[in-house]
């Protein structure tokens, strides 16, 4: 799968939520959104990225963005709640949210962990996740057309010693999206599912993994289709799918 198999209009008048949006996963997935015709909402705690980043994107003569500071650490109910709201006042509608915020401290025994750090990586890898969704859900039932993409770590799902709190925190992505899926099973035009993106040249992956050559990850250009694919209209029927990737290989 290629950008090339997705028209260049295939998302045009859709508003898509991006968290995480100033770099890595989340900033090519807004580019590639725009390109094909979304407004994108464009989420993230720093100003001056996000202040570049929607300058850029405006500059190409793509679909206005919207840009959102949020620290997804500290937000409560009623801001997330007032994002809601302001989203369907200034754009009237929303049509997918992909969840590519998230946040870890350097790998550690768990002997060396604290509970703070659990907590903070609970609170940004599946609380926020939640608590995004649930404000926005409303507009979400409002879409003909409506997709919500959790993006999920390998080690959420395959557990390995030293990458306790983030490991966990991401295994509740996969329970979130069952979970989600089975509660919005009456509304065929609602779909969430979980694609975890495997060994990619991100910002995270550099870090957490510094002794790995480029070769043994995939690029971020090539994971792009698929989020593409998730959030256009070809998935729709598709839900609750939990989705793992090897760019490596080219292979889901």
């Amino acid at each position: 799968m290629t950008t090339q198999d997705f028209a260049a209009d295939c998302l045009n008048g859709r508003v898509i939520l991006v968290t995480g949006a100033t770099q890595g996963i989340g900033e090519q997935a807004a580019w590639h959104y725009a390109r094909h015709g979304a407004t994108v909402v464009l989420l993230a705690r720093n100003t001056k990225r996000l202040e570049a980043l929607y300058d850029a994107i405006v500059a190409e003569g793509l679909p206005e963005p919207v840009a959102i500071v949020l620290d997804l650490l500290k937000a409560s109910d009623e801001e997330f709640n007032n994002l809601a709201f302001q989203l369907g006042q200034s754009l009237g509608r929303l049509d997918g949210i992909v969840h590519c915020a998230s946040h870890m401290y350097a790998l550690s025994p768990l002997a060396n962990q604290t509970i703070d750090e659990w907590m903070n990586q609970y609170r940004i890898n599946t609380v926020a996740p939640f608590a995004l969704t649930r404000a926005c859900l409303p507009l979400l039932k409002a879409s003909p057309d409506a997709s919500v993409l959790f993006v999920g770590e390998e080690h959420g799902q395959q557990a390995k010693a030293f990458w306790g709190a983030f490991g966990a925190s991401h295994a509740g992505l996969g329970y979130l999206t069952q979970v989600a899926a089975s509660e919005w099973d009456a509304f065929p035009n609602l779909r969430v599912n979980l694609l975890t993106p495997g060994s990619v040249n991100s910002p995270q992956r550099l870090r957490t993994h510094p002794g790995e050559a480029r070769c043994e990850r995939g690029e971020l250009a090539d994971l792009m289709p698929h989020f593409l694919y998730w959030l256009s209209a070809v998935s729709r029927g598709r839900s609750g799918e939990i989705i793992h990737l090897d760019l490596r290989t080219q292979t889901a």
